[in-house]
């Protein structure tokens, strides 16, 4: 009905407008707009591939105006400050303030519903714990290892450069340094970016960027080179990836620029595809095959996995073949199936992998059963964000944790969830130069530092609350839902 009538009408208006033209010069500029929308009305009506627009033609825009900007009115005007989601509002403000260093007190007591949501708690003792006056840390690195790190309880989680600008790669790493935490380079490699003096987690990514010949296939003399550098902590091999474990991964061809291409070892302008596995490994008794010429390689620093944990027993028959074959890692990266990326299929985000939680407890408990807990730390990444996400970590069974989007929120993000477009808004997930001036990198580092400091207070005083004096004394027992 609306499509014929605009038909009738842009015939019979469209004589007048042009007859109007001539005789009202002065009108030329709102008759060139009418005139535009009736071409924009009949381009409408002759397309056939969207259905709206064919049968409203210039109204059915509306309809895909609000649709992009449904975030932004989401966010605003529906969501309530706990109803928001990945993260609600309170636990936005809560990391905003922690980064400026302002006081983050909340008034009136909880916004949530204790009785109708899951809310985990845990129990204050009428016997508080002792103040500590440093940041506790943890050693990483067996008997395999000639070179182990002590590293914080909170770092920052693998993130690319080309997932996130070269500003927020800076001001994230020059947080580091302040702060005395890692860095994790992500799978786009180690960058100039990176070495601003903060300590780094090199990534070996399936797609072997970096260090990688023409076939995609490892090469060891790229790779050994970058771990040599003294700012090249540990190496982290990725089999795996919360948010899209099995699938892999994508750079669009908006982000790989000519500087990102050259790093990563690709052809510029194109979608650069991460396969499932890394092509050095065929089966699971390789993946300890590969952390044995991967540890070769790096110097005597500590080397890794990390992985979203999927079928079980493939997991135990992995550490099995570690313990086997005598390559047992230093340290295992859990990345919860709630994590963060910049863009996955939604199926793979909502439904494909083990929850982090409960995957923390169980490899945990595998390492235990299988006598080489003591071996290896577990470094657990998933949605850790404040100082209770980061003791109930700890008190699950990680001995450290990773936080990506936490550290993005001190750069400033805004959860506009446009990463995967390179229209970031605040100029951290983008490769767009004019969006990235937004982020001035020495000032978001202050507040990558002020975040990480404040949230290792929060904890220290939980710990304390719960009436532990070290983190060797959290427990399961502690945390109630």
């Amino acid at each position: 009905m609306i499509r014929r009538t605009y038909i009738l009408i842009s015939i019979l208006l469209f004589p007048i407008l042009i007859l109007t033209y001539f005789y009202l010069p002065d009108q030329s500029i709102l008759l060139t707009l009418l005139i535009i929308l009736i071409f924009v009305g009949w381009y409408d009506v002759l397309q056939k591939k969207n259905a709206i627009l064919r049968d409203y033609p210039i109204v059915g825009h509306a309809r895909y105006m609000l649709k992009a900007i449904a975030p932004e009115l989401q966010q605003y005007f529906i969501e309530t400050n706990t109803s928001g989601h990945p993260f609600t509002k309170n636990e936005i403000n809560l990391i905003n303030s922690r980064s400026d260093n302002k006081e983050e007190f909340h008034p009136f007591g909880s916004e949530l519903d204790f009785y109708k949501n899951e809310v985990s708690w845990v129990g204050h003792s009428m016997i508080p714990g002792k103040e500590r006056k440093t940041q506790p840390r943890v050693l990483i690195g067996n008997s395999n290892c000639d070179k182990p790190y002590n590293s914080s309880i909170l770092n920052i989680s693998a993130m690319s450069f080309g997932a996130l600008s070269a500003h927020a790669i800076i001001a994230l790493n020059k947080g580091a340094k302040l702060g005395g935490f890692y860095h994790n380079t992500g799978e786009g490699s180690l960058t100039p970016f990176h070495q601003q003096g903060g300590d780094i987690v090199l990534q070996i990514g399936t797609g072997n960027f970096g260090f990688r010949n023409d076939d995609g296939s490892f090469n060891d003399q790229k790779f050994t080179e970058k771990t040599a550098l003294p700012e090249v902590k540990m190496v982290e091999v990725k089999l795996s990836q919360g948010a899209k474990p099995g699938h892999g991964g994508v750079l669009p061809a908006a982000k790989n620029t000519n500087e990102i291409a050259k790093i990563r070892g690709v052809q510029p302008h194109t979608d650069v595809f991460s396969p499932p596995l890394n092509p050095e490994i065929s089966s699971i008794e390789d993946i300890p095959k590969f952390i044995g010429r991967v540890r070769k390689l790096s110097h005597g620093k500590p080397v890794g996995f990390k992985l979203c944990i999927g079928v079980k027993s493939e997991f135990e028959q992995l550490i099995d073949y570690c313990v086997s074959q005598g390559n047992i890692p230093d340290f295992i990266t859990v990345d919860a199936s709630e994590g963060g990326t910049g863009a996955a299929p939604l199926e793979y985000s909502d439904h494909i992998g083990m929850k982090g939680e409960d995957a923390l407890v169980f490899v945990d408990q595998v390492l235990k059963e299988k006598g080489v807990r003591r071996e290896i730390k577990i470094i657990y990444a998933g949605k850790v964000m404040n100082g209770f996400t980061l003791l109930k970590a700890l008190c699950l069974g990680a001995d450290l944790c990773n936080s990506a989007r936490g550290f993005m929120f001190s750069l400033g993000c805004i959860q506009s969830l446009r990463c995967h477009t390179d229209t970031c808004p605040t100029g951290i997930a983008t490769q767009d130069k004019a969006l990235q001036e937004g982020l001035d990198p020495t000032v978001k580092s202050n507040r990558v530092y002020n975040y990480h400091k404040n949230t290792i207070d929060a904890f220290l005083e939980i710990m304390k609350t719960v009436g532990c004096n070290d983190i060797s004394e959290l427990n399961k027992e502690l945390i109630h839902n």
